[in-house]
């Protein structure tokens, strides 16, 4: 595990030094890629550090650990110490020069939570399963809740992948995934029936869409003026929506589903992930070669999401099919080795916890490779040991770390 770790963390570092080689570094400031080095190293501290500590200690005070990372979402609302980002999303708490993002905190917690409900529950048929069932959507909900509402849909949705797999682990009924299915088809509907609301809304107000934040007024083909009328009701329709979605989400689904609807010039909702997949394609079989990629360079997929959540893209453009397979072969490794150990756990919460993590990876790896070919709707969600952040790579070597500690002491008991 710390070697394929290690192999990532040097393949993120060279990348990220090629996707921000054109970003202009402030006098006395460091580079993305330094920084990334210096998280990493504090990273492989905390991993190894965490690999010796016996996990049951973590199911001794996974409540302690859960309150403290629900303390942390909450802080996303005290004025002065919450910093938005993207579309005025607060998502990081700032202490003077120091920030970290608590949803990564609250992935932790939350399974941590869900783990240790589930270990000390008797799980079977859903009527002897229905108080640990209400317990775990309570203990999940409420960190979702908070996450979503900052919002940050991305890492919200990582919550009900890792949730389902614990219960599936746990060997719940059949019954209750087809209830599951069921209902998600239910809400498949809703969000189909909600995007057409919103289309109709735009199309009977004189509205366009512009860029996913905004709504524009069309121009008035009698009119003499070019310049396009801003709307005084902007982003009104999220207020009579079904769903409690904002515009500019809206508009990124419909841009994947429907693009020439909502961006048929393509410079719009949809720039990111039409110039990722020119820069997939761009890198053939071998790619162009270590900083000799031109998109992220030339401005065409945006250097500010290229370091992170389209490092992928960058990666297949300078290295190629090869280069890409490689990471996924990687990945496949660390997964693989990590139901290994969950197979040869010696109690429930040992099993469950590095189920748990694969889950939470395994989202991760998914979506942020979906979405830069173009399977799935562009979402902020990191890919693990690549994605420059500091935040989610300690939370990805804090995990890693609990999942050795499942196999360091797996036949022994803690004292």
């Amino acid at each position: 595990m710390p070697v394929v770790i290690s192999i990532l963390i040097s393949i993120s570092l060279a990348f990220i030094a090629s996707a921000s080689s054109g970003i202009v570094v402030p006098h006395g400031e460091l580079a993305f890629w330094q920084k990334q080095f210096i998280f990493a190293g504090i990273g492989f501290a905390v991993y190894f550090t965490i690999s010796r500590v016996h996990y049951r200690y973590f199911l001794e005070f996974a409540h302690w650990i859960y309150y403290l990372s629900l303390a942390g979402l909450l802080l996303l609302w005290v004025p002065g110490i919450s910093k938005s980002g993207g579309w005025g999303a607060a998502r990081w708490v700032g202490i003077g020069s120091f920030t970290f993002q608590p949803a990564e905190l609250a992935k932790i917690g939350t399974l941590l939570m869900a783990c240790s409900i589930l270990a000390r529950s008797e799980v079977g048929t859903l009527s002897r399963s229905l108080l640990a069932l209400l317990k775990v959507a309570a203990a999940v909900l409420i960190p979702f809740v908070l996450i979503f509402a900052q919002p940050d849909l991305g890492s919200a949705m990582v919550l009900p992948p890792m949730t389902l797999c614990l219960l599936y682990v746990s060997n719940l009924t059949i019954t209750f995934f087809r209830t599951v299915a069921l209902i998600a088809l239910g809400l498949f509907a809703l969000l189909t029936v909600d995007l057409i609301r919103y289309v109709h809304y735009v199309q009977e107000h004189n509205l366009s869409f512009l860029d996913g934040s905004k709504l524009e007024k069309k121009n008035d083909k009698n009119s003499s003026s070019k310049v396009g009328l801003q709307a005084s009701n902007v982003d009104s329709y999220q207020k009579h929506g079904l769903l409690p979605l904002k515009d500019y989400q809206r508009n990124r689904i419909l841009a994947f589903v429907a693009p020439s609807l909502v961006d048929p010039s393509g410079t719009g909702v949809s720039w990111n992930q039409r110039q990722s997949l020119i820069t997939v394609g761009s890198g053939g079989f071998i790619g162009k070669g270590w900083k000799e990629g031109t998109q992220a360079k030339l401005g065409y997929l945006p250097q500010t999401v290229a370091h992170n959540d389209f490092i992928f893209s960058v990666i297949a453009e300078e290295t190629g099919f090869v280069g890409a397979t490689c990471i996924l072969a990687l990945f496949a490794i660390l997964i693989a080795n990590s139901l290994q150990i969950a197979a040869k756990a010696s109690d429930r919460f040992g099993r469950l916890l590095a189920v748990g993590v694969c889950a939470i990876f395994m989202t991760h790896i998914f979506v942020n490779i979906a979405m830069t070919i173009g399977l799935m709707p562009i979402k902020g969600i990191p890919l693990p040991f690549i994605s420059y952040g500091g935040s989610f790579l300690l939370s990805a070597f804090i995990l890693m770390g609990m999942v050795a500690s499942v196999d360091r002491f797996r036949l022994s008991r803690a004292t």
